[in-house]
């Protein structure tokens, strides 16, 4: 396997620290407000290489933080007159709803709020070994003059740090531009934490490494995330934990995804551009949406419009058809003399190929309909018999617990069943009429019956 590493601005053989066993931590979201498909591009993402890497035999240890506490949380609650940790509460919880429905199940959620005491911890260690400063009634920095090596990731300096994008800390009295707060000391109205430094909350950058120094220690295997944290985020994330432990590199492998446009405009909630997982699970079935997330490469950007999410659910109705095809040959055991040519074990070293080269997920998917496009062949041929059918199946199923791209069957009704077989009975008859009434009731209740050679084939409307 290969991973493309932002650090190293290369492909590099993947080399877990410690054998089989993989550390790998990806930055959640700020629980504001819903969380935005473009968000959710990063987290299907990174769920998708952890089932892989599961998959590949790999011992996966997956965190993503929750950040439950900053400037934007407060504000927003302010506005609504509520208190900013329930505010977040209520936002933590809708987006792990939202996930989970969006079949993202393979992370373990810290909430900063939860790890207070190692957050301290790693300030004082900061202050202690002088890589951090007070300013009084204002709070305690980062001072990037002690780290060298600041911009190694992004390929930028501490002198492009207060562009419109950066989210650096304001303050006239820092003593670089670029230095960031570790710890803001308690304002009237804002939640805070007794510290032995003064009462305060957590900085934005040090609840990441604060937390993954807790539970993987000071160095790991994959740090991963959306392309807009490389700077200054993931450049803090760097200073704060090789100035505390002295050990280099803190990750071993950067990953980061790259931005979902809405007519050539970077989506983002800070503009309006965007839309929402919760709304659009209301549109489209969670299938639908994971195709179209993992239809390109990872550190491509990606358009969104509803053209595209169309030929996204055209795409997955077309597995779903596949599939109600399959299950027919395998339901009625059907045999056949002469087999097709289609190598299944072939498609699977493709497949292997694809996502052992940086995760190429669009690669990847595609091997879901070049068996699907050649069966279909097999299939309209009568070359498919029931137990090549099995294989079939079992070879995509096996491989969508790793993509969730494949919708589940249906179970049909009895009562759809049963009308399917009155109406078979009613053809073979010739009593066309009453076929095609027991057709359109069929029809009324949301299922539609396609005649194929195998027999009826029943599909959901």
């Amino acid at each position: 396997m290969e991973i493309y590493n932002t650090l190293t601005r290369k492909k590099e053989p993947f080399e877990p620290r410690k054998d089989k066993k993989v550390q790998m931590f990806v930055c959640g979201p700020t629980v504001y407000d819903y969380v935005h498909i473009g968000n959710a591009r990063t987290f299907v993402f990174f769920d998708v290489v952890a089932k892989y890497l599961k998959h590949r035999g790999y011992d996966v240890e997956y965190i993503q933080n929750i950040t439950d506490i900053d400037n934007k949380i407060i504000e927003q609650a302010q506005k609504e007159g509520a208190d900013p940790l329930e505010y977040a509460k209520k936002y933590s919880e809708i987006f792990k709803e939202d996930m989970k429905a969006l079949g993202v199940t393979s992370p373990e959620y810290k909430n900063a709020t939860d790890h207070i005491p190692e957050v301290i911890k790693q300030v004082q260690t900061l202050l202690d070994k002088d890589n951090a400063y007070v300013i009084e009634g204002d709070g305690i920095y980062f001072d990037l003059s002690t780290f060298p090596d600041y911009g190694k990731l992004s390929g930028r300096t501490a002198g492009m740090a207060d562009d419109a994008v950066s989210r650096i800390d304001d303050s006239d009295k820092k003593r670089n531009r670029g230095d960031f707060s570790i710890w803001k000391f308690s304002q009237e109205g804002d939640p805070s934490w007794p510290a032995p430094f003064g009462d305060g909350r957590p900085g934005w950058h040090i609840e990441d490494t604060a937390i993954t120094e807790k539970y993987f220690g000071p160095q790991y295997d994959i740090h991963g995330g959306g392309q807009d944290l490389i700077f200054p985020h993931h450049e803090a994330e760097i200073a704060q934990q090789e100035s505390a432990s002295r050990l280099k590199p803190f990750v071993k492998y950067w990953m980061h995804v790259g931005f979902l446009v809405n007519k050539d405009q970077k989506m983002s909630k800070s503009t309006g551009n965007f839309e929402t997982v919760n709304e659009l699970l209301k549109k489209y079935p969670k299938e639908v949406l994971r195709f179209y997330l993992l239809s390109a490469h990872h550190q491509s950007p990606l358009e969104f419009n509803e053209e595209i999410m169309e030929a996204s659910k055209q795409g997955i109705k077309k597995v779903k058809t596949w599939l109600g095809y399959i299950d027919l040959i395998i339901t009625k055991n059907f045999k056949i003399e002469k087999e097709g040519q289609f190598r299944l074990d072939i498609l699977g070293e493709h497949f292997e190929k694809a996502m052992a080269d940086d995760f190429n997920t669009p690669s990847a998917i595609s091997m879901f309909f070049s068996l699907i496009n050649e069966s279909n062949k097999d299939i309209q041929n009568q070359l498919l018999d029931a137990s090549k059918a099995k294989d079939m199946k079992d070879w995509v199923i096996e491989k969508n617990k790793i993509f969730g791209i494949v919708p589940e069957i249906i179970e049909i009704p009895k009562n759809i069943t049963n009308l399917t077989d009155q109406r078979e009975s009613a053809r073979k008859d010739g009593k066309w009429d009453e076929s095609d009434k027991i057709r359109a009731q069929i029809e009324k209740m949301g299922f539609g019956v396609e005649d194929t050679i195998y027999g009826p084939l029943i599909v959901k409307k």
